[in-house]
């Protein structure tokens, strides 16, 4: 069997596409997100704290689906430039609750437009209907095999201002 033969199979495997999607998307995001200085993982989590502030941490991973180390490492660099504060919750003094800085706010403001042209440019290869069909077909897999990830996706409770489907939102 020729090689490309097995090359293209490997190619045209969903795993593959996903995870070389994922790479575009992050790099996309990062370019136009650079003049703020911020990951997709960083919006995600300062957007999420903005809609749901005073979330403990396990609470926030679940929200976008991150393990605890990731979210921990994430929210340390947010602490470290002042755009988060974490203080003892009020129920329980073992959890902390986190909240948007002030600065971390302002942060988010700035880039809600480098994020929204990085959607843009993201989904700029398909027409209207054909980005519809990809977010609905993307939210379908992910709904249909969230009991096989690693890390539990449960948003909270409370709805956010921004669309499903938008960068940092993974």
């Amino acid at each position: 069997m020729p090689a490309f033969h097995n090359l293209s199979k490997l190619y045209a495997r969903p795993g593959f596409l996903l995870r070389r999607a994922h790479q575009i998307s992050a790099a996309v995001f990062e370019d136009e997100c650079r003049s703020v200085g911020l990951t997709p993982a960083q919006f995600g989590v300062l957007s999420v704290l903005r809609a749901s502030p005073g979330l403990d941490q396990s609470t926030l991973a679940r929200a976008l689906g991150f393990d605890k180390v990731t979210v921990l490492r994430v929210l340390r660099g947010l602490e470290t430039r002042g755009l988060i504060e974490r203080v003892p919750a009020p129920s329980s003094r073992r959890n902390l609750s986190i909240s948007l800085a002030p600065e971390g706010l302002a942060l988010l403001k700035q880039a809600q437009e480098p994020a929204e042209r990085a959607y843009r440019r993201l989904m700029a290869p398909l027409d209207n209907t054909q980005q519809n069909q990809l977010v609905h077909l993307l939210q379908l897999l992910t709904a249909g095999l969230e009991d096989e990830a690693r890390a539990p996706f449960v948003p909270p409770a409370q709805d956010t201002d921004e669309p499903r489907g938008m960068p940092g939102g993974k």
